[in-house]
């Protein structure tokens, strides 16, 4: 009788134990998903900048003001169920635009001087900080999420439940030789 009240004793803690890491994983799964969402609504403002400073090139140039509207179109939104790889592809996106609209402003130098073209970028230049600092949250979650899930004993619950190790987010080498669009 004692044999078996132990043994059941055992198997209801252990239950509670897997229970509990289960939902500490869970917890940690959001919280990435969180930092991926707010990604993806920081790249969204970013983007609004950007399209208002392509609506300014307009006047200027149209055969770019076509072409960057073109590539505004095809962006895609990240959401909490997007990955690293595709957070990464909409910067690298980005990235691109913001060279040809710094080539166009080259090409134009009174474009530089007009008064809603500096407000559009300072805000963009708002966008990109805040940008910035949700990829660092990313991957501070990742990072918090990666150790969870392969720290034992609580790899064991993680394998059971699937969960999986999380991508971080790479910096972009080719940004540090981007051109600045400060005036």
């Amino acid at each position: 009788m004692l044999t078996a009240i132990i043994i059941v004793a055992v198997v209801v803690v252990l239950i509670l134990w897997i229970i509990s890491v289960q939902r500490k994983f869970v917890n940690a799964e959001e919280l990435t998903k969180n930092a991926m969402s707010q990604i993806g609504v920081q790249q969204s403002s970013r983007w609004d900048a950007l399209t208002g400073l392509v609506e300014l090139l307009k006047s200027y140039n149209e055969h770019e003001y076509r072409t960057l509207k073109d590539v505004i179109a095809s962006r895609s939104s990240i959401n909490a169920n997007s990955t690293a790889a595709e957070a990464q592809a909409q910067e690298d996106l980005i990235t691109s635009t913001m060279s040809r609209i710094s080539a166009v402003v080259e090409q134009y130098p009174n474009l530089k001087s007009d008064a809603m073209y500096m407000k559009t970028m300072d805000s963009v230049n708002t966008y990109e900080n805040q940008v910035r600092m949700s990829r660092m949250t990313y991957n501070d979650t990742v990072t918090r999420y990666n150790r969870l899930i392969r720290q034992i004993p609580d790899s064991i619950v993680a394998g059971m439940f699937r969960f999986t190790e999380k991508q971080y987010l790479k910096e972009n080498t080719a940004k540090s030789d981007m051109p600045s669009l400060k005036i």
